[in-house]
């Protein structure tokens, strides 16, 4: 009987890290779902023609603004959000941002559950996510993994316009066709993520909800539109040379690979191969340091640009114009 109960003990011990876990995705089903809707919309072809699609969105304000991904509601400006609680309402796009593949919608409800959103700076490598959404038109389906990567790139286009959205969530947790605008949620039950692409069986990636997304799902919402600054530049990180890292006291900057012809940046003397290390006074590391900086204050102010060429330091005078989508 001894035997017995250590057998029985030993087992219950094993199981307990699984109740847990368990314990925690329902909870997090529980709060998030309610704010999962299974979009449905229309798109207009050319010749008239119409094809129907759709994905998921998340609800972020009690007063009906749902977020969702840009590509999700591309060439559509309204549609059906059916929500957990069968309830199905009229959705309008309030705007777009296809270089961060975010949208805001509007419901026509003003008691709508809504979710609370987080910060994906707080993510780490190997921390519990839970994505929510319709995938195959399934609704409100979840599934459970673990952050497998931070700080991937996702490639973003619109019109003639190309940017990379950094620090990109990528995940093991199952992501199929309908989950993109779907909810990405911590362990927590807030929202740290949009899902937005399935790059590959077992690999997920959602935009982050962080301090950039914020702005621009604010500007979306008050205004419609998220005003970018351009420059004018690709560019790239690099290393900066041990002084000069030393006398700054970091690392990195930004190689210039190419200069666009008549661009702000052209007009400023700036050549490939310059070595970018602060912009407007604020220290430029990486590219996703320059992106958070090209926002619409920038837009015909004249700014200050600290490079490095050829192993010597000069500072430049920019002007950036309104990126054009």
């Amino acid at each position: 009987m001894g035997a017995l109960r250590l057998i029985s003990s030993t087992t219950a011990a094993e199981e307990s890290p699984l109740d847990a876990y368990s314990r925690v995705v329902t909870e997090v089903a529980r709060r998030v779902s309610p704010a999962v809707a299974n979009l449905r919309v229309s798109r207009r072809l050319r010749q008239g023609r119409r094809v129907d699609g759709g994905g998921s969105g998340v609800v972020i304000t009690p007063d009906g603004f749902v977020l969702t991904s840009a590509h999700v509601v591309e060439g559509t400006d309204r549609g059906v959000a059916s929500l957990a609680d069968g309830r199905e309402l009229t959705v309008e796009l309030i705007g777009s941002d296809p270089l961060s593949d975010l949208a805001v919608l509007r419901a026509e409800s003003n008691d709508l559950v809504a979710s609370e959103l987080g910060d994906a700076a707080e993510l780490r490598v190997g921390q519990l996510v839970v994505a929510i959404g319709n995938p195959n038109g399934f609704g409100g389906s979840v599934t459970a993994g673990v952050v497998s990567h931070l700080g991937r790139s996702l490639p973003t286009r619109s019109g003639s316009a190309t940017r990379i959205v950094e620090n990109v969530i990528q995940t093991d947790a199952a992501l199929n066709p309908g989950n993109s605008g779907g909810a990405l949620a911590d362990g927590s039950g807030r929202v740290v993520g949009i899902n937005t692409a399935v790059a590959g069986v077992g690999l997920g990636l959602a935009v982050p909800i962080n301090a950039t997304t914020r702005r621009i799902i604010g500007a979306l919402m008050s205004e419609g539109r998220f005003r970018r600054a351009y420059i004018g530049v690709a560019f790239g990180p690099r290393p900066l040379p041990p002084r000069l890292a030393a006398s700054l006291g970091r690392r990195s900057g930004i190689e210039v690979v190419e200069v666009v012809e008549s661009s702000p940046a052209a007009r400023a003397g700036l050549r490939p191969e310059d070595i970018i290390v602060e912009v407007d006074g604020e220290a430029i590391t990486g590219t996703d340091d320059l992106q958070r900086l090209m926002a619409g204050e920038l837009i015909g102010r004249t700014v200050t640009a600290r490079l490095l060429r050829q192993g010597t330091e000069l500072t430049v005078e920019l002007v950036p114009d309104e990126l054009e989508s």
